[in-house]
């Protein structure tokens, strides 16, 4: 399938691990340059170097986005440096681990929602002008299904990404006049390399192996998850190339769910 991404620039927050990583490299793949931010400077080195290696164009740039200065220093280098955005994936946010609500300070609430929610919202109003410019520009976010389909530990991020998905929709309908499309992707539980440190973490204390504890938290967590695996970071990627695409010119307003048919709704 040609996917007409040849020459588009595309921008990925969170770039610089698991899903981002895989969302930039599969861009890539696809012939687009690609600027990748996060905050560390050494990881985000190694995947453009990744990029590079197989053939692709990337620009590796540390950005903490809860920084309006740092989010203009950003868009501002990758104007120069690639001559606009098309395509602008807001992967980054951070997950605070399996706490109740009565374990969550306000302060972890603030934290979490400064990054996640109103970190996605600085970037996408500093490269929105960018955006206007282009023909068939795309806004990709990242929610999760906990963002419609939410548990009843860390509250505080499935709220954000309850946002993240309301906000897409918003979007979608405020930037239709500029012709770009808005829509987010919501993954399941997926087998990132944070994640499975903490369930090698895990294992080692409950004595178990990160098997038996991925079979523990879906059958405790993950039910409806009817494919009995965690998802792939490429898997996530893969969609997300797709709403990018030449091939997705009439969606917009869609939370895309790569769940494994875990949310229990249509």
């Amino acid at each position: 399938m040609e996917l007409e991404l040849a020459g588009k620039v595309a921008l990925v927050t969170g770039g610089s691990k698991g899903i981002g990583k895989a969302i930039a490299k599969n861009l890539a793949n696809e012939g687009c340059k690609v600027a990748i931010c996060a905050r560390g400077e050494e990881d985000l080195l190694a995947v453009k170097e990744e990029i590079e290696q197989d053939g692709g164009t990337a620009l590796a740039l540390a950005a903490d986005l809860t920084s309006q200065t740092d989010v203009d220093n950003l868009v501002s280098i990758i104007e120069e440096e690639f001559g606009g955005i098309d395509i602008l994936v807001n992967n980054a946010g951070m997950t605070p681990g399996f706490f109740d609500f009565e374990e969550i300070s306000m302060e972890d609430w603030e934290n979490i929602f400064a990054l996640n929610v109103f970190g996605t919202v600085r970037v996408t109003k500093a490269v929105l002008p960018l955006l206007k410019k282009q023909e068939n520009a795309r806004v990709i976010n990242i929610g999760s299904e906990s963002g419609v389909q939410p548990d009843g530990f860390m509250p505080d991020y499935n709220a954000t990404k309850a946002a993240i998905i309301n906000l897409s929709k918003s979007w979608s309908k405020a930037f239709a006049k500029y012709g770009i499309l808005v829509n987010s992707v919501s993954p399941a539980f997926v087998m990132t390399p944070l994640l499975e440190k903490s369930l090698e973490q895990d294992a080692v204390k409950q004595g178990t192996t990160v098997e038996e504890q991925i079979e523990q938290f879906l059958q405790n967590n993950r039910p409806h998850i009817e494919l009995k695996r965690p998802g792939k970071p490429e898997e996530i990627a893969a969609a997300v190339t797709f709403l990018a695409s030449a091939k997705a010119t009439f969606i917009t307003g869609t939370n895309l769910r790569v769940d494994g048919g875990s949310v229990a709704a249509q």
